[in-house]
């Protein structure tokens, strides 16, 4: 039996390549296969909260915005679970967390193009046949089979990331993403401090801050950030999530893009103003019973930590960036909330040399995605240093994978929307011209 050759093959099932999955199945001609190393899709357990929600409308599933009549829509999962008028009911746009985890769950068990459990170990490419040999090691059966794929779509997705000192602290220093599975042993501390900023720090923050109390845990929330940003919602601001917005980033000069990213924080690390108003309305009900033991701290970094010998205490040393001071701060347990870094997969060692970069030595994607010399290796949630901030915002997915299916197939499964903004991010062309007239 002569071996298969897939046109594609996806490293990492997260909710963009999951997406890219339900797309590229049903694509006539196009043959693929997902690998993802985990027993099943699970998106982020550890912050699985009962009442958080996406910050992105229900209409950014895997499909809708590629292909409103695909089976695998989140309409039609509410439909065969026979939820579909309660969703109509309720009136809410934003999925419940717990909601969107179960519904992609539902989409990767109707696949029949992923393969849980299988992690690709090495890519390396094949000259005389032009196609990539991929090594997978099947964690549940302990084989491990060769793939051949013209095509690879990476979505391995970014790392959690801790600060330089915290990873070796031990005990009671945990990671935001497995708050979850702590949070029992945390609530038996006597001081919690929560440090970093964004969504996932104000909602373990409000989950921990029911408890506070005399005769229970002191809570502090320490973040750099100047202030508790709320995430900028208004619709030409969410225009930028467009793209045209798209198009107009990748093409600016390295330097201005990096600066931009640093002030474009509240644009995608923000928090929900509903759920500042709920921290703030529950810290207003929780002093009517006596002095709340919180702390709220802006504008401080965390420069150092360290355990003290005596009581086994974590000391915290931090730099209060506008009054230039310096201030310890001691606690028993701490939750670093401070995001996620992109790391590149260990399994793309043997094309470092075929990969492109810029000058900072960063993968540096094309606009169309591909990250390699030959245009055949794309990547999902990558660096937001050339596509933007809109790289993680799960209402991009789609339109994302209808630009890779385009280039991968060499024609428009789905069709690609360009223009989509009323506003122009750039100089207009009309005044370009015209200036142009005008100086002659």
């Amino acid at each position: 039996m002569p071996e298969q050759t897939y046109d594609l093959i996806g490293v990492g099932l997260g909710p963009f390549n999951l997406s890219l999955a339900c797309l590229a199945e049903p694509v006539e001609g196009l043959t693929s296969r997902f690998f993802d190393e985990r027993p099943g899709f699970d998106w982020h357990p550890g912050l699985m909260l009962p009442d958080v929600h996406l910050q992105t409308p229900f209409m950014s599933d895997l499909v809708t915005l590629a292909d409103p009549t695909s089976p695998y829509s989140f309409l039609n999962y509410s439909k065969q679970q026979g939820r579909l008028y309660a969703f109509y009911i309720r009136e809410n746009f934003f999925l419940l967390r717990q909601e969107y985890n179960q519904y992609c769950q539902w989409a990767a068990q109707r696949l029949g193009n992923v393969a849980f459990g299988c992690r690709v170990t090495a890519v390396a490419f094949e000259d005389t046949a032009q196609r990539y040999r991929l090594t997978v090691a099947n964690r549940q059966q302990g084989t491990t089979e060769t793939c051949w794929a013209r095509k690879i779509v990476l979505g391995t997705g970014p790392t959690p990331y801790l600060p330089e000192g915290c990873e070796a602290l031990g005990d009671g220093v945990i990671h935001a993403g497995d708050y979850l599975h702590h949070r029992e042993a945390l609530q038996q501390q006597q001081r919690i401090t929560v440090v970093g900023s964004g969504q996932s720090a104000a909602e373990i923050f409000y989950d921990l801050l029911e408890g506070a109390g005399e005769d229970s845990y002191r809570l502090s929330w320490i973040t750099r950030s100047p202030r508790f940003f709320p995430l900028e919602y208004t619709k030409l601001t969410l225009e930028m999530t467009s793209p045209e917005y798209v198009d107009y980033f990748h093409a600016l000069p390295e330097s201005t893009r990096d600066g931009l990213i640093a002030d474009q924080t509240s644009l995608y690390k923000g928090i929900n103003s509903e759920l500042i108003n709920a921290i703030y309305d529950l810290l207003y009900r929780k002093q009517l019973s006596g002095p709340v033991p919180v702390d709220l701290i802006t504008n401080a970094s965390l420069m150092a930590a360290h355990r003290n010998r005596t009581d086994n205490a974590l000391v915290l040393d931090f730099h209060h960036q506008e009054q230039g001071r310096d201030f310890v701060h001691r606690t028993d347990a701490m939750v670093l909330a401070t995001g996620y870094r992109y790391q590149e997969p260990d399994c793309l060692a043997g094309l470092s040399g075929q990969l492109r970069r810029d000058a900072h030595g960063r993968l540096d994607p094309r606009r169309d995605y591909s990250i390699d010399h030959r245009g055949d290796i794309f990547i999902q949630n990558g660096p937001v240093h050339r596509h933007g901030f809109v790289t993680p915002d799960l209402g991009m997915a789609c339109y994302r994978n209808a630009h890779i299916l385009r280039s991968i197939t060499g024609r428009e499964p789905y069709g690609v929307e360009e223009h989509i903004a009323f506003q122009c991010f750039g100089a207009p062309a009309d005044g370009l011209r015209n200036a142009q007239r005008e100086s002659a």
